[in-house]
């Protein structure tokens, strides 16, 4: 007896933007008209896995970017046990880059994560929120946002005071 493959879900849409080239970083998430302040735009979707499956998967990310591979990070923390590995290809949410001046927020509602609008967005503006990354590591990952203010890497808003203090002693 032959077993099928269970099918691949479809790839998740938005009414409200379209995935297109970006000039901050490779693809990237636009607006496909005016988007409300506080729209649920997309759902960022994925595998759910456990925090001890996420390091393990997180160790292979790096290991993949030491040897010149794609070194991003889509494993968003739900709660304390549960992550969202978002790095499957139907999880469209995934091409929305990160801003030092963004313009989205990821919001945790009942173990589903939503971007939403964190003020009315423009028809063709690129969809941005911060990633939040945390300090630790910051050199890992450059920031191409363009912000007047970026820190020149991707850490969270309350961090990046670290970044420009490091910046200036070395």
């Amino acid at each position: 007896m032959k077993t099928v493959p269970p099918s691949r879900p479809k790839p998740t849409r938005s009414d409200w933007a379209e995935v297109r080239g970006s000039k901050i970083h490779g693809r990237g998430m636009f607006a496909s008209k005016l988007i409300p302040r506080g729209t649920r735009i997309i759902e960022y979707t994925g595998e759910r896995i456990t925090k001890t499956e996420g390091f393990r998967r997180d160790e292979l990310r790096q290991r993949r970017a030491r040897r010149g591979g794609d070194g991003c990070i889509y494993t968003f923390e739900v709660s304390t046990r549960v992550d969202i590995d978002g790095r499957v290809l139907w999880n469209t949410a995934r091409y929305i880059n990160h801003s030092c001046r963004p313009n989205c927020e990821s919001q945790i509602v009942r173990g589903r994560v939503w971007i939403v609008a964190l003020r009315a967005i423009k028809p063709e503006e690129e969809l941005t929120y911060d990633y939040y990354y945390d300090f630790d590591h910051y050199q890992d990952h450059p920031c191409r946002c363009g912000a007047k203010d970026c820190a020149g890497y991707i850490v969270k808003a309350p961090q990046r005071w670290r970044v420009r203090h490091a910046m200036k002693k070395s």
